[in-house]
């Protein structure tokens, strides 16, 4: 790891840059409220106080996007065009229809977006209608990305979330009415006190919602946040692995009986166009550019990530400077071994030809054991291997 770089002659040569999908991420890290679960760069505004404003990052994020712009025009590959663009945070719906708008419009100040460009915004169900959807598919908008988490009300209120039970379907409705084709609903599994009852409801309503795609994640208490500490003074137990792996499972067979297929562990599609093409970049390997407070990119095999704060993040950009708070060059096993992780995750499966000889006998060992199995020359986890998808990935980079 390396100090951060001020300037773009700070940073080292890009390798291997250029030719695949390129995809910009903006963090808006503005939240009404902190979910006592997340543990994400984010802030309220009685955090914040006066040492930041929507206003201010968005300058902020002019200036980034533009200082950006200016590295790709000193490489010697051409600067590619986007092909896709997803605005996360945080709640980038608080900026509302109109804030949403101008992102979209700084991205193209700078930058190319390509003709057929996935653009995704994350939304919580209480910062959305009608109009707002309506406001972002005029905009250029393509995707929305909704946090419905659990349809149970006792679920969100251990999750500190503050939508009420079915708001979420009604705005996944609202997406589609304003010419959303692709829609997804965020579930997370597990929280204390949820039982099977609740999922099954969960799983009704956002079947119920008619969407094309699912992200289901399973409750994980990191440190440092409410409900960490909750589960630390024995308020609530912890997620119990065995009810996880089978709740995972019920979701899996309820949306794969309702035509929805996975294609990465936590991630479930209609078709090929309803998976998002931009974390398919992350999980291939692409590159992105990451703009906004503690956002990460990475180019040619070199990865930064912008210092978290947004006034520090405002002031730096203010300054003439790179908001970046470090960088590194990954090696070439450092780059092995993210391939090997994230590959394994996909249902495209990873390619046998990036495993060396012990990796082959690995997965060798792997197939015998029914976690995964052999489907021309990839491995692809099986039901089973997709529960255990960390232990995989551990035992192939032998």
């Amino acid at each position: 790891m390396t100090s951060a770089p001020r300037t773009a002659t700070d940073l080292p040569q890009l390798h291997d840059f250029g030719g695949g999908p390129f995809g910009i991420y903006i963090h808006v890290p503005f939240c009404a409220t902190r979910c006592g679960y997340c543990d994400f760069n984010t802030y309220t505004a009685g955090e914040l106080g006066t040492s930041a404003s929507p206003q201010s990052w968005m300058d902020a994020l002019r200036g980034e996007l533009s200082m950006a712009a200016k590295v790709f025009g000193e490489l010697p590959s051409p600067q590619p065009e986007v092909s896709s663009v997803f605005v996360g945070g945080g709640t980038p719906s608080l900026l509302g229809g109109d804030g949403l708008s101008q992102v979209l419009e700084a991205i193209r100040a700078d930058f190319v977006l390509a003709a057929d460009a996935e653009v995704t915004t994350e939304s919580n169900p209480e910062s959305a209608s009608p109009q707002f959807f309506e406001r972002l598919r005029a905009a250029g908008f393509t995707r929305i990305s909704l946090g419905m988490q659990s349809a149970a009300e006792h679920v969100l209120k251990v999750l500190d979330r503050t939508h009420t039970p079915g708001r979420a379907v009604a705005a996944a409705r609202e997406a589609r009415a304003a010419g959303f084709e692709h829609v997804n609903l965020d579930l997370i599994y597990g929280t204390p006190g949820e039982s099977d009852a609740d999922l099954d409801a969960s799983l009704d309503a956002v079947l119920d919602a008619g969407v094309d795609h699912v992200s289901a994640y399973s409750l994980i208490v990191e440190d440092g946040t409410a409900l960490a500490r909750r589960v630390r003074r024995g308020e609530l137990p912890a997620p119990d692995d065995d009810v996880l792996a089978a709740r995972y499972d019920r979701i899996d067979t309820r949306l794969a009986a309702a035509g929805l297929s996975w294609y990465e562990v936590s991630n479930w599609a209609a078709n090929d166009s309803a998976a998002c093409r931009h974390n398919l970049g992350y999980w291939d390997g692409g590159d992105w550019l990451g703009a906004g407070p503690g956002a990460h990119s990475h180019l040619g095999g070199v990865r930064w990530w912008n210092v978290k704060h947004p006034a520090r993040y405002a002031d730096r950009v203010a300054a003439g400077a790179l908001p970046a708070a470090g960088w590194e060059e990954l090696t070439a096993e450092e780059r092995h071994t993210e391939r090997v992780m994230l590959a394994v995750r996909l249902r495209s499966g990873l390619p046998l030809g990036d495993l060396d000889a012990p990796g082959r006998a690995a997965a060798d060992r792997v197939v015998a054991d029914g976690l995964a199995e052999l489907r021309g020359d990839r491995l692809i986890l099986t039901a089973r291997g997709r529960l255990l998808a960390d232990a995989v990935v551990r035992a192939l980079l032998v």
